[in-house]
């Protein structure tokens, strides 16, 4: 009889374990097909981080309720966007309209130099895919999924909004998933994370506006057409490392090579001045809110992330990696190994 009792009882076990191992497969089978809903989700929790950290202060100064307070950020932002919708609106649509009609040309003309320079063939075998389509129709299906996209964007926007709402509510019932006995490790994770992105932001916002501003000023100095729309480009891209500030001087150099090769150098040499016045200067006075991810890991985080998925994971691939750093020290350097290491936001 005894026994019959302890094979009951492994058998118990190895099924119960079997029971694990597939709803573990599960799990990350659903997770994987359901990865693009999965990064609008943490596009979201973005958003929601945004939102919060000019909510939260709006709160401790005027003494409102948490919901006005997010209801008066919102609108802080609306107002933002608005005044400058209002103020130069006008301005940087004919300026992108500009660059639109602009662009083709200055292609062609770069794809005139290369040939006359011996590599013409070179050029055309390096742009050419998917059947002999060149960068130009490459660009328009670019194109088309950038404005396929606004829906998902507006999702993640609302999203964001309502987790802001509530962010209590939806970190405790993240929480109640989790074995009791985690439940506060996982809690002080979430919090370090928090905090980490809270930070992040806070220094890419300043770090980007910089990029921007000075980008579209220099442009401006030097003569070149649409330098407003060009600043907005390098603003907008220097979200992305690495890759950003390259994308974002392609268009301006290419429009520079219609003035001249001169004109062309002085811009690049623009955009390299304003990054290393970005790496040298701006970041250094910043680094209170910057979090300290190696270089290393956060370039072969964005190849990573840009293979798993796609252009969005592009996008997100910083934020990604900060929150990814942050749970990795928390999670396996302090609680696994049990080897001190200090946190994102600590010495505040």
């Amino acid at each position: 009889m005894a026994a019959d009792g302890r094979g009951q009882s492994s058998d118990r076990i190895f099924i119960r374990r079997v029971l694990i191992a597939l709803g573990l497969f599960a799990f990350f089978f659903l997770t994987w097909e359901l990865r693009g809903l999965v990064l609008m989700l943490f596009g979201a929790v973005v958003v929601a981080t945004v939102f919060r950290a000019i909510a939260d202060p709006i709160r401790r100064w005027t003494g409102v309720p948490e919901g006005i307070s997010l209801a008066m950020a919102v609108l802080v932002v609306v107002a933002i966007i608005g005044a400058i919708g209002f103020l130069f609106g006008s301005q940087i649509g004919a300026q992108f309209q500009t660059l639109g009609a602009t662009l083709p040309n200055a292609w062609e003309a770069f794809e005139r130099r290369i040939g006359d320079m011996g590599f013409g063939d070179q050029l055309e075998e390096l742009v050419a895919g998917g059947g002999g389509a060149g960068v130009l129709s490459a660009a328009g299906r670019m194109a088309m999924v950038v404005t396929g996209g606004i829906a998902d964007t507006l999702v993640v926007i609302f999203g964001g909004i309502f987790l802001a709402s509530q962010p209590r509510f939806y970190k405790s019932g993240a929480i109640k998933l989790i074995p009791p006995k985690r439940r506060e490790l996982i809690a002080d994770a979430m919090d370090h994370s928090e905090r980490a992105l809270r930070l992040w932001l806070k220094a890419q916002l300043i770090s980007m506006t910089v990029v921007g501003t000075l980008t579209g000023l220099g442009l401006w100095l030097l003569g070149m057409p649409s330098a407003l729309a060009l600043g907005l480009i390098a603003f907008a891209l220097e979200f992305i490392p690495f890759a950003g500030p390259i994308l974002a001087a392609i268009p301006a150099v290419l429009i520079a090579l219609l003035v001249g090769p001169e004109m062309a150098l002085w811009v690049a040499g623009l955009y390299l001045l304003v990054q290393q016045l970005e790496g040298n200067v701006v970041y250094p006075l910043i680094q209170q809110w910057a979090v300290h991810v190696p270089a290393a890991v956060l370039l072969f985080a964005l190849i990573g992330f840009g293979m798993l998925f796609g252009i969005i994971g592009i996008i997100f691939a910083a934020p990604l990696t900060v929150v990814t750093y942050v749970l990795v020290k928390r999670l396996y350097v302090q609680e696994a190994l049990d080897t001190p290491t200090p946190m994102p936001g600590d010495d505040e």
